[in-house]
């Protein structure tokens, strides 16, 4: 009995349209659900080395939740290149003025450092409130 493994190739694969509910929903666990099927982990021809996730519409980013002490203890730091500047800001802050930066942040954070994950983050739209622009792409909701 011989089985044969199916890859996935860029020509074959069909891409389908998720949002997630980030609405009092952990951020991380948000983030990581967006991450996998962003990378296609969901599908049963999951291939590695090829990209073959689906879009991913993230909204009521600022309805999310950061469980523990990490609205005060956790930051978003980041260098601007210049001698002695290295920003940071508070989660509290950061959720209060960006929450979809927040979640795009920690997306990009559970996607590979590759050519991969920086197409599959081309397909990730985040929204802070309930609206998004793409009712036309029809897409479906992805229940957590």
């Amino acid at each position: 009995m011989s089985t044969t493994t199916t890859m996935a190739k860029a020509g074959e694969i069909s891409r389908k349209w998720y949002i997630i509910d980030a609405a009092g929903q952990p951020l991380g666990r948000t983030a990581a659900k967006a991450a996998a099927i962003l990378r296609g982990k969901h599908k049963v021809d999951f291939t590695p080395n090829a990209d073959c996730g689906d879009h991913v519409i993230i909204i009521n980013c600022g309805k999310a939740v950061l469980t523990g002490k990490k609205l005060d203890q956790k930051f978003e730091i980041w260098h601007t290149g210049w001698i002695g500047h290295l920003k940071k800001v508070s989660y509290r802050d950061l959720m209060a003025k960006k929450p979809e930066h927040a979640m795009f942040i920690a997306v990009e954070g559970m996607l590979p450092n590759n050519h991969i994950g920086r197409t599959s983050m081309k397909r990730l739209r985040v929204y802070a409130g309930a609206e998004h622009k793409n009712q036309a792409q029809k897409p479906e909701m992805y229940t957590l």
